[in-house]
């Protein structure tokens, strides 16, 4: 762990934990799906570094992000749907070939799972495209419960995925932590009233870590998981 983690929440029952970023590093991927889509409107091609500071939000502000240095103000808007059909489908050729599991992942994983701490995979990546990666990387196993940027009516930061996920599998928010690499899960997990940790590594907007307002810095999910059992062992 980055520093001690000091909770004020009472006893965590669950874990809400982000995908891209935190889990898996999908930056590849998404440069990949977004060339085959630019490539199709005869634009130019964007670079993995150019797309990690747009994850996170969403789809939607992806690929608008995308297009705006790209093409005109009100093209991008014109050409928004087919670029957004485009990508899904590129994207759906792709997913997961470029991706890799950050260090510790699936040890945090079973550690959170073997202590009790029911266990949701909360995203804003499309729902079919999140089950299908933790699929395909062996992760689907560990999670009850799996909520896409897509599944609702509101994508993180809005509360509303934490709160839906805390309600399936049957704890209060207080009874919950958030960890993710970026604002948008703090920002969630905080509005939603759960604990909320950050993980060091990810995308977080090209934004730094540090100005995450959140109970802790962890360096993988494994420490994670050590930071809720330690508190647990006090409570």
């Amino acid at each position: 762990m980055n520093a001690p983690v000091k909770f004020t929440a009472p006893r965590i029952e669950a874990a809400l934990i982000d995908l891209d970023g935190t889990m898996v590093d999908t930056a590849d991927d998404f440069a990949a799906g977004l060339n085959g889509m630019l490539a199709q409107l005869d634009a130019e091609e964007t670079t993995r570094e150019e797309v990690m500071g747009y994850v996170g939000k969403g789809s939607e502000h992806l690929i608008r992000s995308v297009l705006a240095p790209r093409f005109a103000a009100d093209n991008v808007e014109a050409r928004f749907d087919e670029a957004l059909a485009l990508y899904q489908d590129e994207y759906a050729k792709i997913n997961g070939r470029h991706t890799h599991l950050y260090p510790e992942v699936e040890a945090g994983l079973a550690a959170l799972r073997g202590q009790g701490i029911k266990l949701a995979c909360v995203t804003n990546k499309p729902h079919r495209f999140a089950v299908e990666l933790l699929q395909q990387y062996g992760l689907a196993q560990y999670f009850e419960v799996v909520i896409g940027g897509d599944s609702l009516a509101k994508k993180k930061p809005d509360p509303l995925p934490m709160l839906t996920a805390c309600e399936r599998l049957g704890v209060t928010p207080a009874a919950a932590v958030a960890i993710g690499d970026s604002e948008n899960d703090a920002i969630a997990g905080r509005a939603a009233g759960m604990a909320t940790l950050t993980v060091p590594y990810g995308y977080n907007h090209g934004q730094p870590v540090q100005k995450i307002e959140s109970d802790g810095i962890v360096a993988s999910l494994l420490d994670a998981a050590k930071a809720v059992a330690a508190h647990n062992d006090l409570t």
